[in-house]
């Protein structure tokens, strides 16, 4: 499963695939009128327009970047395992409904369906709503199958060497820095999903400092997944740095990549390696934001060179790791599956 894309770039289909990302009350998590009118009064109309323009310089001929390299994941990922394999998108097309349908015409006696969300770390507007979607659809259609779950896999050693062998070919180059920017999150989120009530945002150095809270921290998680990627290529502390990007509004969490990106000529960081850990599949906040707009900010504002690594999309190792895992359950192994 993974996030969704308009079915075209036409102002009324990105406006349709706004609406219905916006409207979800884990992405603006405010009370459900106040969301309808700032969603459909003030935020689609006035962003559609930009966003269909923004689109439109990264759409392919076969249509969106991020269905695309979903559909070619899922045929990599069935060449390597039996059980038959389908995708949805928590926004848009394919619906989780359908792909349930789809999975139930091709398996007589479906006993189980494996949820597997492309989202590495967990956040209430990622993750979470990902998988409580699929949640209600199974309970709405009371559908006879039983509901299994990856969990969050931002530190597991199989992710993190699929992060480190696609990484190794761009680390060839001459590079002053390495940023990994990461999806931002309201800090409100944060709070929210810390399930101690006490930890997260609230005493110092939280992320760094053991807790239950950090199964639920989306921060804790980003700076995690690059601990484990740093230490794996060796790069020195002063050689990484990690940002936020894709902000909506203030109190998110900080630095905002865009903000670091207009910083860092002035700092002597002149040649500068992007990544984006958070998105596994390319789509418009790594091909639009990061590697078009962000390499402009940077550029302008004194860089000299700027590379955006690319996402896993279909990486032989990050596909090697899925299969792995699905033929670790099928053989009694629940390591990762969420409990």
């Amino acid at each position: 499963m993974n996030l969704g894309s308009p079915d075209s770039t036409a102002v009324k289909d990105v406006r349709k695939y706004l609406n219905e990302f916006l409207m979800d009350g884990r992405v603006i998590d405010i009370p459900y009128l106040l969301r309808l009118l700032l969603v459909k009064g003030i935020i689609v109309p006035f962003r559609a327009p930009k966003s269909a323009e923004a689109y439109k310089t990264i759409w392919w001929k076969e249509g969106s970047p991020l269905i695309e390299y979903t559909k070619q994941l899922r045929k990599a990922l069935q060449q390597q395992i039996e059980e038959p394999v389908t995708i949805a998108m928590r926004y848009g097309s394919p619906s989780s409904k359908a792909s349930y349908d789809e999975l139930l015409k091709k398996v007589d006696g479906l006993e189980e369906v494996i949820l597997f969300p492309l989202y590495p770390h967990y956040a209430m507007s990622s993750y979470e709503t990902a998988v409580e979607h699929m949640k209600e659809t199974h309970a709405a259609g009371n559908y006879s199958f039983k509901l299994t779950t990856i969990k969050p896999y931002y530190n597991h050693p199989d992710y993190i060497n699929a992060m480190v062998e696609n990484m190794r070919p761009s680390l060839q180059q001459e590079y002053d820095h390495l940023l990994f920017s990461y999806h931002g999150v309201p800090a409100r989120h944060i709070k929210k999903s810390d399930i101690t009530g006490t930890h997260c945002l609230q005493i110092n150095n939280c992320c760094q400092v053991a807790s239950p809270a950090h199964n639920f921290c989306y921060r804790h998680q980003c700076f995690e997944t690059t601990r484990l990627i740093t230490s794996r290529l060796n790069i020195p502390q002063d050689k990484f740095s990690i940002s936020f990007q894709s902000r909506l509004g203030k109190g998110w969490l900080e630095p905002f990549t865009d903000i670091r990106l207009e910083q860092m000529p002035a700092e002597g960081i002149k040649k500068l390696l992007i990544i984006c850990p958070a998105f596994v599949s390319d789509c418009l906040e790594t091909l639009e934001e990061i590697a078009e707009r962000g390499k402009e900010t940077f550029i302008h504002a004194g860089g000299q060179s700027y590379t955006m690594i690319p996402c896993l999309n279909i990486h032989p190792a990050w596909v090697a790791a899925m299969s792995g895992w699905i033929k670790d359950y099928s053989a009694g192994n629940t390591e990762m599956i969420l409990s």
